[in-house]
């Protein structure tokens, strides 16, 4: 079964790049937001010692977050008004999957059933606004490694790419804001 949710809009890009705060600026202006999986599994491995993380076992940590990503698609009833995400579950198509393997029959099927709104906001490297946290560890390198693979990976799922600019997070915010306003699924085309 195919859930397709034209009002569901993914923000993606490597770590770091601002999309969380984008996210939460969107959030504060009243609007449906869904926050990112794979951060919520790290926080809670860190404090159980648990090692489904990227850099421990990333079998157990890609379906994890896949576990929590559907659940989370399924939880928003919303079918009209604009609910923005912190990633997507197409970022699983190739985890943790040894070179030149195919992806996991659960996780494509997956990436198949569950069918976002097709532009996907991405958000280039930003060395300037870069930072380690907790949970965020790599390089800027890997930051930029991580932009690439996503953007190659939400095009082989057959998504749209809408580079969000580097710029103020209002401003950010409202170009994103503008593109959706102009593809409302709940307006007849032409009517955005």
């Amino acid at each position: 079964m195919i859930h397709h949710r034209p009002n569901f809009h993914i923000l993606t890009g490597g770590p770091g790049a601002g999309k969380t705060t984008v996210l939460e600026a969107l959030r504060a202006c009243g609007h449906l937001c869904v926050d990112e999986a794979a951060r919520a599994i790290l926080k809670e491995q860190a404090a159980i010692g648990g090692n489904a993380t990227h850099d421990g076992d990333e079998v157990r940590y890609r379906d994890l977050t896949l576990e929590r990503s559907i659940a989370a698609f399924e939880a928003v009833s919303e079918r009209s008004a604009p609910v923005f995400f912190d990633r997507g579950i197409p970022e699983l198509r190739d985890y943790a999957v040894p070179e030149g393997a195919q992806t996991p029959p659960h996780v494509a099927a997956a990436i198949r059933g569950y069918r976002y709104a097709q532009m996907v906001f991405i958000f280039p490297p930003w060395r300037e606004i870069y930072r380690h946290d907790e949970e965020r560890k790599h390089t800027f390198a890997h930051a930029e490694w991580v932009f690439d693979v996503c953007a190659a990976v939400y095009r082989a799922c057959g998504y749209d790419l809408v580079e969000v600019p580097r710029g103020p997070v209002e401003d950010r915010a409202a170009f994103i804001l503008a593109h959706v306003e102009n593809v409302r699924p709940d307006l007849p085309p032409g009517k955005g």
